[in-house]
């Protein structure tokens, strides 16, 4: 295969994009991009910016996007004018997409054509804050790229390997047949950590492994043997830890309770659930962690505060799934540059024999706790864009 392999991750107000080689073995380790970019500000009375790094995180391009451009269409488009006029741009050969939702058929990567877009379509419900923008960049880059293959990668089909037991909710059988039932999410992120960890730590990548996706959107895993155990994140991605406008975990009966007491439609307990609660809503200041940080609002810090309790609550949830723990991974933007929130959250799993390294940990380093913690801790920076890139190349080998 000649070319390039384009890698497209399309979210509310934001475009990310990275550029592979499409040549090379798609089984070996994660792929390098020779370019990643981001679209981000888009949408009605934002300020839009497109910003292009090479391989080196150095700046290669970065600019305002106005008028038409400042949309999820209009920026793809003035991303790959940009790419264009490159020396040895060179040709697309396929193109890659991150799909949140992948429902109960789609467990593994897949080329996307007519019949494809509209069952992932038909997920959005499930998703409604990252489903339609991923399916709208598909559609960008199919009227982009007329012909050339696209690939849907899911961040659920990491977990479709989990033991039966974690896929369940008690409910009946029927409804869990007919697709009622754990997914989990935040996938591709977590591939990339053990693809990662195999390098960094060979051997314990091999056993008990709790990683902890801690973003916007946030969500911890237990791996074994680089597979998914169990999940915080279950049938949508509105489950498990606080997140920044996301509730998290919630008693079912609330829901009931918000549409008949509250009179409450589903579309307002949708945005409530899913647009104006978690960090936002119990601080009232912000849902962006680095805000609530340097807020001085005592709604502020319990906010925090009660970020980090839900991730210790669960980190035990999670090393009872595993019989134990011989490692937690730290990644995503909050887990990757919050040092005093990951020190603090450590701290609280000293019970789990975790013993941090302060200065490691505030220093940057990769290993997070001393020599003889009997349970180590790391922090590793998530790329979803290269394992989008490998499963593409797969599919696209697969099909000859």
């Amino acid at each position: 295969m000649t070319g390039s392999l384009l890698t497209l991750n399309a979210g509310s107000s934001s475009i990310k994009v990275a550029l592979f080689d499409a040549a090379g073995d798609g089984d070996a380790a994660l792929p390098a991009a020779r370019w990643s970019g981001q679209a981000d500000g888009l949408g009605a009375g934002l300020k839009a910016r497109l910003r292009v790094r090479d391989a080196d995180g150095q700046a290669l391009h970065d600019a305002p996007l106005e008028g038409a451009q400042a949309s999820h269409q209009g920026a793809l488009a003035a991303l790959l004018d940009w790419h264009a006029k490159q020396s040895g741009g060179g040709r697309i050969a396929a193109v890659g997409h991150r799909i949140v939702h992948g429902g109960a058929d789609f467990v593994a990567s897949v080329r996307i054509d007519a019949g494809v877009l509209d069952a992932l379509a038909k997920l959005e419900p499930l998703a409604p804050l990252h489903q339609p923008h991923n399916l709208a960049g598909v559609r960008a880059a199919m009227a982009a790229f007329d012909g050339v293959p696209q690939v849907a990668c899911f961040d659920t089909a990491f977990h479709a390997v989990q033991p039966e037991v974690n896929r369940r909710f008690a409910l009946p059988r029927a409804l869990h047949d007919a697709g009622v039932r754990r997914y989990g999410f935040h996938g591709l992120s977590y591939e990339s950590i053990v693809a990662q960890f195999a390098r960094i730590a060979p051997e314990l990548a091999q056993r008990r492994v709790i990683v902890a996706h801690l973003g916007n959107g946030a969500s911890m895993c237990a791996i074994a043997q680089g597979r998914s155990v169990a999940t915080t994140m279950t049938f949508s991605p509105l489950d498990g830890l606080t997140m920044g406008t996301r509730c998290g975990q919630l008693d079912a009966a609330v829901v009931l309770y918000l549409m008949r007491s509250r009179g409450m439609s589903a579309d307002e307990v949708e945005a409530l659930l899913f647009r104006q609660s978690g960090l936002l809503g119990i601080s009232g200041v912000s849902s962006d962690m680095r805000v609530l940080e340097a807020s001085a609002e005592p709604a502020a810090a319990e906010a925090i505060g009660h970020f980090a309790e839900q991730v210790v609550r669960h980190m035990g949830s999670l090393a009872a799934a595993l019989r134990g723990v011989d490692a937690i991974v730290f990644t995503g933007g909050i887990g990757e540059n919050g040092a005093a929130l990951r020190e603090r959250i450590l701290e609280d799993c000293e019970w789990l024999g975790v013993n941090v390294d302060a200065a490691a940990n505030r220093s940057g380093a990769a290993r997070l706790t001393t020599a003889e913690s009997p349970v180590s801790a790391w922090v590793l920076r998530t790329d979803e864009e290269a394992v989008i890139a490998r499963h593409t190349a797969r599919v696209l080998r697969a099909a000859g």
